[in-house]
């Protein structure tokens, strides 16, 4: 008889981004290995995963649930009631988003933690996601016989800040769509869209460093700004009203799509002319991955794992410096043959990160917490 596995599956009831893209791809392939029977925790258990993040209707009630903390509050209660009342036996219970939930009646647990921002970088999270933590992750996560996390750089945090063995964390590398995310020989998309552009990828929120990013356009040499517009992708985060001022404010030159699909998303790494990912912390980060595998050069933060992922096939900035930005952009755009060295380097590098190499290292975990 195959283990019964629950994987709590809330991540997928939102437009695929981050975590939610993380459960969804690994379950994918973990399902189609048929070593385990696997069921998922949507706020009911069912034995089907799911992709409704494809309905329009889910990302107009996510943009409504984060604008109201009380109705997320109630939300998240109702969850752990529901997970403690319905709960069938399970011999390994996975979950993906850092807090395991109260009352999963299971033998074994695995939980992937990110990153430790919500600790060592407050500033960074909404008010209400800091009070969730402090109530329920230090105290549900030491139920966890094994953590899973996407970076060397994370698993030192962990270590530092929980009383867990270091064989007791486990690094495994998030993986790349690479159907979707390459280079395309012809492109057509269905919506306006510059004709040259530098682009970045992230929620709109304090901690991708958008403002540093719009301050180091006004600085780019008159010459490159008139040439190259810039062009933001990503969900309306929190405490963005001043970036989107700036941004409404110079609509000529700044053009914001908002969130995309992946398939759109492809398309729009592939037409820029380079990609600026100035992010203050990351526990990993897809999105020089994605723009590298569709052939865009990139030019990222050297803060937290940015350096362990992208190695040399990237230029690296100081956040915190919008004139250091604005240098590497202006360095990279005026240099043909530097542009064609990252975008090598880039390929190769992110040929290296695949979905399936993931999720197998997945399996490894599982089953060897279940021997144990």
């Amino acid at each position: 008889m195959k283990p019964k596995i629950l994987i709590d599956g809330i991540s997928l009831l939102s437009p695929l981004t981050g975590i939610g893209r993380y459960t969804y791809e690994v379950s994918k392939y973990i399902e189609s290995k048929d070593d385990f029977e696997l069921n998922y925790f949507y706020g009911f258990y069912s034995n089907k995963l799911i992709e409704t993040s494809k309905k329009p209707e889910l990302k107009t009630l996510k943009n409504i649930v984060s604008k109201v903390p009380l109705l997320k509050k109630i939300i998240r209660k109702c969850l752990l009631v529901i997970s403690k009342l319905f709960a069938p036996r399970y011999e390994l219970y996975w979950q993906p988003n850092f807090i395991p939930l109260d009352g999963i009646k299971t033998k074994k647990i695995v939980t992937s933690v990110h990153d430790f921002s919500f600790i060592l970088h407050r500033e960074f999270h909404p008010k209400e996601r800091i009070e969730y933590f402090e109530n329920y992750f230090f105290k549900n996560i030491v139920r966890s016989n094994m953590i899973i996390t996407g970076s060397h750089y994370s698993k030192n945090e962990i270590l530092e800040n929980l009383d867990f063995k270091e064989d007791q964390v486990k690094v495994i590398y998030h993986g790349i769509d690479h159907n979707t995310f390459k280079v395309y020989e012809e492109l057509k998309v269905d919506f306006d869209i510059p004709t040259r552009f530098i682009l970045s990828v992230g929620s709109i929120e304090p901690r991708k460093n958008l403002l540093g990013l719009l301050e180091a356009y006004t600085l780019l040499d008159e010459k490159i700004k008139s040439e190259y517009k810039l062009v933001l992708v990503g969900f309306k985060g929190w405490e963005n009203s001043e970036i989107m001022d700036k941004i409404n404010k110079n609509q000529e030159n700044i053009h914001y799509l908002g969130f995309v699909s992946d398939e759109e998303l492809a398309k729009v790494y592939n037409l820029a002319s380079c990609f600026v990912f100035p992010s203050f912390y990351e526990g990993f980060g897809l999105p020089p991955l994605e723009a590298m595998a569709c052939g865009t050069p990139v030019i990222s933060s050297h803060l937290t794992s940015m350096p362990e992922v992208c190695v040399d096939a990237a230029l690296y900035c100081n956040p915190y410096e919008p004139n250091d930005i604005k240098n590497k952009i202006e360095l990279l755009l005026n240099d043909k043959a530097l542009q064609n060295q990252m975008i090598q380097k880039g390929l190769q590098r992110a040929s290296e990160f695949t979905w399936e190499k993931s999720a197998e290292e997945h399996i490894k975990i599982f089953k060897e917490v279940l021997q144990n």
